[in-house]
């Protein structure tokens, strides 16, 4: 059975930065159908506008073709919400366009490294009460083999 994740900006980024960690194999998955990944424009920005500033660039020698490919694969294989920034439940408010992309994408999972999103109890009571679980990138690869 495929799954509906939404996948986090650090994750994305993680993926690209290091071809060879648990957010690259996530990646894989993605590319090969294993789950479906929910996104909306807020976060595909958010990729993009990270990925472009020069210190994460420069550091990880990372070229616009390198995001430009991320992007067109997210596009192209992702399914698209429409978001409209009426949630407002986290200390940061791109972290509530993360959660009502997964609310309006109907996501069974959430899969971060955000401490605010993980680790918040009022972040994950609203959560499981629209059905959706907040799993690391390890966890998630367990779950789906």
């Amino acid at each position: 059975m495929v799954v509906k994740a939404v996948i986090d900006t650090n994750i994305w980024i993680s993926a690209l930065i290091n071809p060879f960690g648990h957010p690259a194999r996530l990646k894989k998955h993605f590319e090969n159908g294993d789950l479906i990944a929910v996104i909306s424009e807020p976060i595909l920005n958010e990729i993009a506008d990270v990925l472009s500033r020069p210190r994460i660039k420069d550091k990880y020698d990372i070229t616009f073709e390198d995001i430009q490919e991320l992007l067109s694969l997210i596009e192209e294989k992702a399914e698209h919400v429409l978001v409209s920034g009426s949630i407002n439940i986290c200390r940061d408010k791109d972290d509530d366009l993360i959660i009502e992309t997964a609310i309006k994408g109907n996501a069974k999972y959430l899969i971060t490294r955000d401490d605010d999103v993980k680790f918040d109890k009022k972040v994950s009571v609203f959560l499981s009460q629209h059905g959706i679980s907040v799993l690391t990138v390890a966890k998630f690869l367990k779950l789906i083999g």
